[in-house]
């Protein structure tokens, strides 16, 4: 058996054209049917994903996806209309569906293509399409190593949740009837372990992941999985710790949910709907006059990396937060109508979020802190991004006169994001780069942690 994924970068670059053209003649085709603007996405993309458990291949699996997304607007009417068939036929049909739709719809005074002056012109690429010439046999031995190595750590490691190798290219096409044509192609492989160690109700389950552009980014499969029981084993004896208000450290990869609440409240749908605490925040002091994010749509093999939005918006950098203050919202054309702005180029997301660092690692900050809490898993929803109220469970460590002294799990974490974004005393260098939202631990000077009464 041999599934082998390798496209080479001239076949990308003849599929993005070959794409283009299609999304040309959708237009065309939109344009003859009476719409005054149009726009249209298509994508193809392909991939492989290989699981496995206690040394037998559970799934593997091979995919191959394309779709057309297609909006018109006759005048401030919008309607869309989807399909997985390239076919012209299909097209056709596609565009007379979002054409006889919009004649049912409402004119809404924000909708419409972004402002043709805006559309971008410096269409680069990132260094971000690197097929791995893997197949099923490769990805499956791989798999197998990552579990062999965590379950062979130590004799308390019981079970195993599995191990997984997923390797995928994306070609995508975004084209508009102001005469905009961009393509994006990118590629994302990835190899994670799940290890289950203790017996009886004294279990503990913990994984861990490495993912990345380029197989060469990739940490080894025998490192993924001995990383896996590691953090499992750290897990076992949890013991139970006194409600009170304390410092609360979250580690990388937990700090940056913080990051997301913040751009769940500062995006434009949240802030036109009223539904944000942070309305009207823009300009205004919400962490101390250290603190600094930067979004750079442009760095090197960046997750995120284009140079348009969603919208064919060039794209630039520009703060987000500078100097503790709040410099803009994240807006796409439509929600910036609907508050009376322009847009910033991010239709579709942010793009690349650095938070820059004032601190060591995570280890130096569980010295400095005295006593608290290490985050290093949340669980559950409780965040009302109206109120800005958080509450979730989490599990983690206790900190004791800056040592780790035992694990602790089925706590609930609990503060207001206002308050606890003001306290935040301290970013670590520890980045953890598996994401656009590059940030290192993130230390609150105190919460409420909701122990063992």
């Amino acid at each position: 058996m041999s599934m082998s994924i390798d496209i080479t970068k001239s076949g990308a670059i003849q599929d993005s054209e070959r794409l283009a053209g299609l999304a040309g003649e959708v237009l065309r085709l939109a344009a003859a049917r009476g719409a005054s603007q149009a726009e249209v996405s298509i994508n193809e993309d392909t991939g492989l994903a290989v699981n496995v458990r206690m040394g037998e291949v559970e799934t593997v699996e091979r995919t191959r996806d394309r779709g057309v997304a297609l909006t018109v607007y006759f005048g401030q009417r919008k309607a869309s209309a989807s399909t997985a068939d390239l076919q012209p036929s299909s097209l056709v049909a596609t565009v007379e569906q979002a054409c006889a739709i919009a004649q049912f719809t409402e004119a809404d005074p924000a909708a419409g293509l972004a402002d043709a002056e805006l559309m971008a012109t410096d269409l680069r690429e990132f260094d971000q399409w690197h097929p791995w010439a893997i197949d099923a046999e490769h990805a499956i031995a791989l798999a197998l190593t990552a579990e062999a190595k965590g379950r062979d750590a130590d004799p308390r490691i019981s079970n195993s949740d599995g191990a997984a190798v997923n390797t995928s290219e994306s070609i995508a096409t975004y084209a508009n009837s102001h005469g905009f044509v961009g393509f994006e192609r990118s590629t994302g492989h990835s190899i994670s372990c799940s290890m289950i160690a203790g017996r009886d109700d004294g279990m503990q389950r913990d994984y861990w992941y490495t993912t990345a552009l380029s197989a060469d980014d990739l940490e080894s499969a025998a490192c993924v999985g001995k990383r896996a029981a590691e953090r499992t084993l750290a897990r076992l004896d949890p013991r139970p710790i006194k409600t009170g208000d304390f410092p609360v450290l979250f580690s990388p990869e937990m700090a940056r949910s913080l990051i997301g609440h913040l751009l769940g409240a500062v995006s434009g749908g949240a802030l036109y709907r009223r539904a944000s605490f942070l309305l009207d925040a823009a300009g205004t002091q919400l962490f101390p006059d250290w603190f600094c994010i930067h979004e750079n749509p442009f760095m090197p093999r960046g997750f995120r990396s284009s140079a348009f939005d969603a919208e064919g918006v060039a794209t630039r950098e520009q703060d987000l937060v500078r100097d503790g203050i709040l410099a803009r919202y994240v807006l796409g054309s439509y929600s910036a109508r609907k508050l009376g702005l322009v847009t910033t180029g991010n239709a579709g997301g942010v793009h690349n979020l650095q938070v820059a660092s004032n601190a060591s690692d995570c280890a130096a900050l569980v010295r400095d802190m005295g006593t608290g809490l290490l985050v290093t898993e949340l669980m559950g929803q409780g965040v009302n991004t109206i109120t800005g109220d958080y509450s979730r469970g989490a599990a983690g460590f206790w900190i004791d006169q800056g040592q780790i002294k035992h694990a602790v799990d089925e706590i609930t974490i609990a503060g207001n994001l206002r308050q606890m974004f003001h306290d935040i005393q301290a970013v670590g260098a520890d980045i953890d780069c598996r994401s656009h939202v590059l940030v290192g631990s993130i230390l609150v000077g105190r919460m409420t942690v909701a122990g063992a009464p």
